[in-house]
């Protein structure tokens, strides 16, 4: 019979696993001829075509993988829950835009700021600047891991 721990374990490898693939999703999203381009510099064209093929839609997986890592967050790690969620949600009251507080819950809106300077049309902050945000999400994610490992924290308790 498996234990409550073995299922928090088996359950957030799972999230780290899908948390990498929607981390190459939100890149491809952004950058698709760059990501490309780095994807057939690493692998043949029969592993580069199932790799592309093979990605998740961010906009589509990322609610679901985040409702999921925000339980096992509430759960194991409850310190780091509110910086998880700050990287999603909108800060009340923001007044601007920049790559500062532009957070995931712009880049699923499809939100672009641009700003018109003379003749020209210069974007300000758009969907890439997510990326660092859902990655600081996943570092959180990974550091539940350790907490399985660590003798500062007694997991038993909770389970």
């Amino acid at each position: 019979m498996t234990s409550n721990l073995e299922k928090y374990k088996k359950d957030l490898e799972q999230l780290i696993i899908e948390g990498s693939l929607l981390f190459n999703a939100i890149q491809f999203e952004c950058y698709p001829k760059e990501y490309k381009s780095q994807v057939k510099k690493t692998y043949n064209e029969k592993q580069y075509s199932k790799l592309i093929n093979n990605l998740p839609s961010f906009k589509e997986k990322y609610q679901d993988w985040y409702s999921e890592s925000l339980s096992i967050i509430k759960l194991l790690l409850p310190d780091r829950m509110n910086d998880f969620v700050k990287l999603y949600e909108k800060p009340r009251g923001r007044k601007n835009i920049d790559c500062g507080n532009y957070v995931i819950e712009d880049y699923l809106q499809g939100l672009t700021l641009n700003t018109t300077r003379g003749a020209y049309k210069e974007k300000v902050v758009g969907p890439y600047a997510a990326i660092p945000q859902f990655q600081q999400q996943i570092n959180i994610l990974e550091s539940v891991k350790r907490r399985f490992e660590s003798s500062l924290f007694d997991i038993k308790q909770l389970v």
